[in-house]
């Protein structure tokens, strides 16, 4: 089943709810999906949409070519429109980060720059053979301004993310995989059906815990240990009231672990 959330032969973004509870968000900008500042506001929008209706979890998909080069290069025109660019991007790409469903990144080919920055917003990357990945933004004489800088160091560490950022070199699937940057690899020809395997695997599961999780686990890093302790505590509390968590205690004491049936509720 396919909802037109973003649509139109114009549009930039196709968006897909499908009858496993898994939606899925397409760039559909020719010819690497450069993601112009109105791309940028359409995946913000469709961001919204979708949280009036949750799906149980969320793919990006650029397609078998190319997941994303980077922002649109020809919006960079001086610091004020630099500043106007990373705005859109910290908008879209923090609305993704925090949306309240479990977020898988289906990367083939190139994922570059603000590409990449999109799929460090993602919860995991399932990534192609023949992917691509890096922060090519010093080979330009800037830096990252979607957010890469600090997501790529929280992810693989300051060392590392320096080591891509100073050099703006690319990294194939396997080195990515090494650093923990991507989660999962496969062929070149199956990293849709692969990412979305993995996001029904994820979707079979208790949604509301699975987001309480996601807030814990992002909110400590933000906060510190201290905070992220105390909201753990308070989240730990919460998820007793889910009809989840209610269904997963009758069900091991009655049948034991693992056959629990979620509702997402």
């Amino acid at each position: 089943m396919t909802d037109a959330v973003a649509g139109g032969s114009a549009s930039e973004l196709v968006v897909e709810r499908r009858d496993d509870g898994v939606a899925v968000v397409t760039l559909n900008r020719p010819k690497l999906n450069p993601l112009s500042r109105a791309l940028l506001a359409e995946l913000s929008g469709a961001l919204a949409t979708l949280g009036h209706d949750l799906p149980r979890a969320l793919v990006v998909w650029g397609g078998e070519r190319c997941f994303s080069a980077g922002a649109d290069i020809e919006e960079f025109s001086g610091s004020s429109a630099a500043g106007a660019v990373a705005a859109s991007f910290h908008e879209a790409l923090d609305a993704l980060a925090a949306f309240p469903r479990a977020t898988v990144a289906a990367v083939s080919g190139y994922a570059l720059g603000g590409g990449l920055e999109l799929a460090l917003a993602c919860d995991f990357r399932v990534v192609g053979e023949n992917a691509r990945l890096g922060q090519p933004e010093i080979l330009l004489g800037i830096i990252p301004g979607g957010g890469g800088t600090q997501r790529l160091a929280r992810l693989i560490g300051p060392s590392r993310a320096k080591d891509l950022i100073f050099s703006g070199r690319q990294v194939g699937a396997a080195e990515a995989l090494e650093m923990g940057l991507v989660n999962r690899v496969t062929s070149k020809d199956t990293v849709l059906a692969e990412a979305l395997s993995f996001a029904v695997e994820l979707a079979r599961g208790p949604a509301v815990a699975q987001s309480f999780a996601k807030q814990a686990i992002d909110g400590g890093l933000a906060a510190g240990l201290a905070a992220g302790l105390a909201l753990e505590r308070r989240l730990f509390a919460d998820v007793f009231d889910t009809e989840d968590a209610a269904e997963g205690i009758r069900s091991f004491r009655a049948e034991g672990p693992g056959k629990a049936r979620f509702s997402g509720r």
